[in-house]
């Protein structure tokens, strides 16, 4: 299996880890705030944790863009963020996390949050690989020594 390959499955089972966790966290947050009365209906609670792995696979798979040389970070970070965020906008109309109670000022406030949370997320990844170069970076300067 090629080395592109292998990071596309290492970034996309992350993601869906990740995507997952969120959606668990988010879910037991509901339940405590609802006092226990937490329901779902309609196989509801298997579409919205398919929705939350698809979300996974749409943040996991764009990110080979970081693979390539040629494309200045913006471009991959826009590439990468656009296609992960437009994947999750759809699921979560087709799943429900966007309520149709709400209001469109609440729908995008509701919007805001999350793709916000998005970018914090990938703004740890970002500040993690750079901190693993720049220590396998010293470590290659101390080796030349």
């Amino acid at each position: 299996m090629g080395k592109a390959v292998k990071d596309i499955l290492k970034s996309t089972v992350i993601s869906i880890g990740m995507a997952l966790t969120i959606f668990s966290l988010v879910g037991m947050f509901f339940d405590i705030v609802n006092g226990g009365n937490f329901s779902m209906e309609g196989y509801q609670f298997t579409k919205m944790v398919a929705g939350s792995a698809i979300v996974g696979i749409g943040f996991g798979v764009p990110t080979v863009v970081y693979n390539s040389e040629k494309l200045p970070t913006p471009v991959k970070v826009l590439i990468h963020m656009g296609i992960g965020c437009v994947i999750y906008t759809i699921v979560a109309y087709a799943v429900g996390w966007f309520g149709g109670a709400a209001t469109p000022v609440q729908g995008l406030v509701i919007a805001g949050i999350q793709l916000a949370v998005a970018f914090v997320i990938w703004f740890c990844f970002m500040r993690y690989y750079r901190k693993e170069a720049k220590q396998m970076n010293e470590k290659i300067q101390a080796m030349k020594k």
